[in-house]
């Protein structure tokens, strides 16, 4: 939003202006491979023993020190390796911090697999399904995705890694004290279940999610050491029984994934098995009410899109909105991804 000089305000009034602006963001998917092709061949945590030569990183890797030179010279000019002096080089804060194996918050897996060997080729037929020119057996939904075991492994195991993260930031944004009981819907591999129980010790979970999803799950929960606290529903979470009276109930990424009358179904499907007092939580991509982004969320959506054609691009006015239609209280919404995510809390009157 701007103003027009008299106060008021403009919608989208500035934007790109320039052919070097235009072709980078045409050309920001080779920056993308760039980055996955770094991850698959370890380039980051190589780097993470501290500053090495193209000649020396190709020792590492094995891979031909020309294909190095090119990669990290890509690498580097989007700011993901810095030269340490004229012949070494390193990473550059963030891919230190997010990118590396050693790093205690490295969420490559996450971008290696899910991102680069999922999202990426589902990318591919979103013209298709903008016009409409797909038939229904080609568009591939959650359910048939994670029906096939090998996708479904895939999927989980790299989401997990990308959710342990959000899922503590969601702990210390809702108090959940005072619950005892938590409905983790489409709650995957359990690392937000995880995060939250952890946090609050008296917490117990059920997790709804698809049955491939579910054993891949269950590991994770084995090794959290929370088999006493963490229970799984195995099935489609539009379509099984909710258990009732839960105190809080998360669903997080599944409403951008579902088709939009789904949307509405679930909300009113937590209202129902939530006690008086109860908590909704809602964290997802979400853009501006705007419409104007913000850029990571909007594209997020739009990605969604190119496997769920009738999903509905979520904002946290569109989302109060239908909770107030259905009886909750609602507030506004925050931050929990920065530029990213956002997270809506609606609450079940006493």
């Amino acid at each position: 939003m701007s103003s027009d000089g008299s106060g008021a305000t403009t919608r989208g009034a500035s934007g790109v202006e320039t052919a070097e602006e235009l072709s980078t963001i045409a050309f920001s998917f080779i920056a993308s491979k760039a980055l996955f092709a770094g991850l698959h061949i370890d380039l980051f945590t190589e780097l993470s023993d501290g500053p090495k030569t193209p000649e020396a990183l190709s020792t590492a890797t094995g891979v031909p020190v020309n294909r190095i030179e090119m990669l990290t010279t890509a690498l580097t000019s989007i700011g993901l390796l810095t030269w340490a002096d004229d012949t070494r080089l390193q990473n550059a804060p963030a891919a230190e911090a997010f990118l590396s194996k050693q790093s205690k918050y490295d969420f490559g897996d996450y971008l290696r697999y899910q991102i680069d060997q999922q999202m990426y080729p589902f990318l591919l037929q979103l013209n298709a399904v903008i016009k409409d020119d797909l038939p229904d057996a080609a568009i591939a939904s959650y359910r048939h995705w994670m029906a096939d075991e090998s996708q479904a492994s895939v999927y989980s195991e790299s989401q997990h890694a990308g959710s342990l993260g959000p899922g503590r930031t969601l702990a210390r944004r809702v108090d959940l004290s005072d619950a005892a009981s938590l409905l983790d819907v489409g709650g995957g591999t359990g690392a937000m279940t995880i995060s939250l129980c952890k946090t609050y010790t008296d917490l117990h979970s059920t997790i709804i999610d698809f049955p491939n999803v579910a054993e891949i799950g269950w590991r994770f929960v084995t090794e959290a050491g929370l088999v006493d606290r963490v229970r799984y529903i195995p099935g489609n979470a539009v379509e099984v029984a909710w258990p009732g009276d839960q105190d809080a109930i998360l669903m997080s990424y599944l409403l951008s994934g579902v088709p939009e009358p789904a949307v509405e179904t679930l909300i009113r499907n937590a209202f129902r098995a939530l006690a008086p007092g109860g908590k909704l939580m809602i964290h997802d991509f979400m853009v501006d009410e705007d419409r104007s982004g913000p850029p990571l969320a909007a594209l997020w959506q739009l990605q969604h899109m190119a496997f769920t054609p009738e999903a509905r691009s979520l904002s946290v006015g569109w989302l109060a909105e239908k909770g107030r239609d259905i009886g909750f209280k609602t507030s506004g919404g925050q931050s929990l991804i920065p530029a990213m995510t956002k997270l809506v809390v609606l609450e079940k009157p006493q």
